[in-house]
């Protein structure tokens, strides 16, 4: 390249962006699918245009629950995995899942007249395999360049550890999407909005001029986790298990207990600090029914995020609910017990199913990144400052 064609590269005007459509793609803690969505922002809010979701490959879930726990893949390494460590697995994983996303966007835009020519780009999350924000680093699984050579569109991932770059936990990433989709109605001193996501961990967003919102503990992973364990299926539907046990008080004191509740935000948290190995060595201690075990640790999803939301009850209050456990209506109840001065709905009250609103999430993070504007709030991260969040890995 001449010099000259240099200079006027980097003195370019900013690049001008004409089409608005997005694909977004969230896989949580939870495992149980990868969900996708088409969204236009003609009018800077979303507009979904097509969803999309299909259950992990068991293969690939297999390999991305190991490693997920620490030396977890020993266990994988025999046949013709027999010399594979850790890293090798990440490798596969890295790859299959970007194969993997390319088939689900392929499918989306099946769904649709659209053609990846009009669509700007992918925000796909990854799996995050490990989150340790006392160490500052955070790894979420995927291989983007899959996903742009399999697609043909831009693809942006690696989302968190930017903020992490300037002192942020890299999570919650939704508080932004939350305040700029669902802050800008009249608020005023005597009312409150709360936003609930229930994935695999619960985090909460506090609307309003100082908006705030953080990881307040475990939401569906180990009620998924126990019944998967005992009954063979992937999640109690409507929390009719739970709903049929019994609390055990001395149980829930126990997992009250746990040091990530008492931290000060900001705080996130992960498989790292929740998981069936810890649930494991508590219940050593007792001998209750699996049922009552069940209907514990639903009472722990409720009581452990109840207790934050309410730090930021006013006069009026009330708290949308999205992720999958806005299905569980035997959770939900708990919540109403817990937080009675809250009416609670879910998100279809502000125009956005609970399935997708993750997934709308990244649409709009990738948006905020080709924008060049910033994706974190440094009040709910901890960041020293407002960043432009993600990679960008071009189709």
């Amino acid at each position: 390249m001449q010099l000259e064609q240099l200079d006027e590269l980097m003195t370019a005007e900013p690049m001008i962006l004409t089409d608005n459509y997005y694909i977004g793609m969230m896989s949580g803690t939870s495992l149980d699918a990868l969900d996708a969505v088409l969204c236009n922002f003609d009018d800077d809010k979303p507009r979904l245009i097509a969803t999309h979701s299909k259950p992990f490959p068991a293969e690939l879930r297999a390999i991305l629950l190991a490693l997920c726990t620490p030396n977890g893949t020993a266990p994988l390494a025999v046949g013709e995995f027999d010399r594979f460590s850790e890293l090798d697995f990440w490798g596969l994983a890295s790859r299959l899942y970007g194969d993997f996303a390319s088939e689900i966007v392929n499918e989306l835009l099946a769904k649709t007249d659209l053609t990846s020519d009009d669509i700007t780009a992918i925000g796909c999350h990854g799996q995050t395999v490990r989150h340790r924000p006392e160490w500052c680093f955070s790894l979420q699984l995927l291989d983007p360049n899959i996903l742009a050579e399999r697609t043909g569109i831009a693809v942006v991932s690696d989302f968190r550890r930017r903020d992490m770059a300037v002192g942020g936990q890299g999570a919650p990433l939704v508080p932004a999407f939350h305040q700029a989709i669902f802050g800008q109605d009249e608020t005023t001193d005597d009312s409150q909005t709360v936003i609930l996501n229930l994935g695999g961990i619960a985090n909460i967003t506090a609307l309003g001029d100082d908006v705030t919102g953080y990881d307040t503990g475990v939401a569906n992973l180990l009620m998924d986790g126990w019944i998967y364990r005992h009954q063979g299926v992937s999640y109690d539907k409507h929390g009719d298990w739970a709903k049929s046990g019994a609390v055990d008080f001395a149980l829930l004191d126990k997992l009250m207990a746990h040091p990530f509740l008492a931290q000060s935000a900001p705080k996130s948290t992960g498989r790292e600090a929740f998981n069936m190995a810890w649930l494991d060595e508590i219940l050593a201690d007792f001998d209750i029914m699996p049922v009552d075990v069940q209907a514990t640790l639903c009472e722990f999803t409720a009581l452990s995020a109840s207790r934050e939301i309410a730090k930021f009850a006013k006069t009026h209050n009330t708290l949308y609910v999205c992720g999958g456990g806005a299905y569980n209506a035997h959770l939900l109840t708990r919540f109403g017990y817990h937080l009675p001065n809250f009416a609670i709905h879910s998100t279809d009250m502000v125009g956005i199913s609970p399935t997708w609103v993750e997934a709308v999430a990244f649409a709009w993070l990738a948006r905020q990144n080709m924008l060049m504007q910033t994706g974190n709030l440094p009040a709910v991260t901890g960041a020293e400052k407002g960043v432009v969040l993600g990679v960008v890995c071009f189709g």
